[in-house]
């Protein structure tokens, strides 16, 4: 057994130290989250072999359906929405990351088999969530800086949806920033793991980066899809959260 990976932890007790050292508060999210990433990935190693044998459709369909239930589980442990939050959050992600991936089997992008369809459900799924908190993160700082602004033009006869358009559109704006800097940059300073896998596995140089711009493509949509679906139903959730559950209509 490979055991290299240990050796990488230093940096992860690195990180411990500092947060420690300069009080940043993040160093028993840190562990925990370092082990349970272990735990998970071994888990996901075992479970692989099982989940790439699956022929029942509707099993997959519960296999994504969990995965985003997790991803709302954990979105809502980490923005804290006061009304809903775990059903606003398996919203936002279930229905951004549903249609992507309905648009990548309808244009024969990906197909149903579990090899195919779980692998990239879980990339979509997990960029969702990374987008969600982001786009949730963002309102609720730029309302809790604006909030008196936006309560007066709510008094001068604004609706809140009107009063929130400006915060709104940062928000979506500061979410695709990671994934426009991808764009950006890969191929030159990130080398995606699936083209270099695939030219490892054999595959021409035209497949592996036809099938990798594929999935930059997917993570755009995405992420549009998710921050845009977040502020457009779930403002009024995000103000209330700030204002500490006052109802303003």
């Amino acid at each position: 057994m490979d055991y290299k990976f240990l050796a990488s932890y230093i940096l992860i007790l690195i990180a411990l130290f500092y947060s420690y050292k300069e009080k940043l508060g993040v160093e028993r999210e840190l562990l925990v989250n370092s082990i349970r990433a272990f735990i998970q990935l071994l888990v996901l190693g075992y479970t692989l072999v099982y989940i790439f044998k699956i022929k029942n459709q509707y099993l997959l369909l519960g296999v994504l359906f969990f995965m985003v239930s997790f991803a709302a589980f954990t979105a809502q442990r980490r923005v804290k929405l006061l009304r809903y939050g775990f059903f606003y959050a398996m919203f936002c992600i279930g229905t951004a990351s549903f249609l992507v991936i309905f648009s990548l089997l309808a244009l024969k992008i990906i197909s149903t088999k579990p090899n195919e369809l779980i692998p990239v459900g879980g990339m979509v799924v997990g960029n969702s969530l990374n987008v969600y908190t982001l786009v949730v993160d963002r309102l609720k700082g730029e309302i809790s800086s604006k909030v008196s602004l936006v309560e007066n033009m709510i008094a001068l006869g604004a609706s809140l949806r009107q009063a929130l358009h400006e915060i709104k559109k940062v928000a979506v704006k500061s979410a695709l920033i990671p994934t426009i800097n991808s764009l950006q940059t890969v191929g030159i300073i990130h080398i995606p793991g699936i083209t270099t896998g695939m030219l490892l596995a054999g595959a021409s140089p035209l497949e592996a980066v036809s099938y990798q711009l594929a999935i930059m493509y997917m993570m755009v949509a995405v992420a549009l899809f998710t921050s845009t679906i977040t502020v457009s139903f779930g403002y009024r959730v995000v103000f209330d959260t700030v204002v500490g559950g006052r109802h303003v209509i």
